[in-house]
């Protein structure tokens, strides 16, 4: 099962490949995806991303799993939850959600189990 390409990324809004809804925030993995609720874990741009915002994507057994920040870089992603991704023997990218979207497509592209939770405004 592949990781779904994401088609289209603009502020607050992105679609996703073969999906009918679009997102202002998503998780992505192989074979899915949903919107991102910040609320469900009590995310904020600080402290950020917290381990519950990933576990979702990490149970599906991806190998990589790339981190959104937002537009301008504004979501934090601690060290704690660095250490959690790495802890599951998952590489990890973190990048500007444009440069992250990028770096995933191109992993979908390669085939690669690839995971994606992505921040699309600030």
């Amino acid at each position: 099962m592949s990781s779904p390409e994401i088609a289209s990324l603009s502020w607050g809004h992105m679609k996703v490949k073969g999906c009918s809804s679009s997102y202002k925030d998503c998780k992505v993995w192989p074979g899915g995806s949903r919107a991102w609720d910040w609320r469900e874990t009590g995310t904020d741009h600080h402290p950020g991303v917290q381990p519950a915002d990933l576990e979702e994507v990490l149970q599906k057994g991806v190998a990589t799993l790339v981190i959104g920040r937002g537009m301008s870089e504004a979501l934090q992603v601690p060290s704690s939850t660095v250490d959690f991704v790495r802890q599951r023997g998952v590489e990890l990218i973190v990048l500007q959600t444009e440069k992250a979207i990028t770096e995933y497509n191109n992993l979908v592209g390669q085939g690669a189990k690839v995971g994606g939770i992505f921040h699309s405004t600030c």
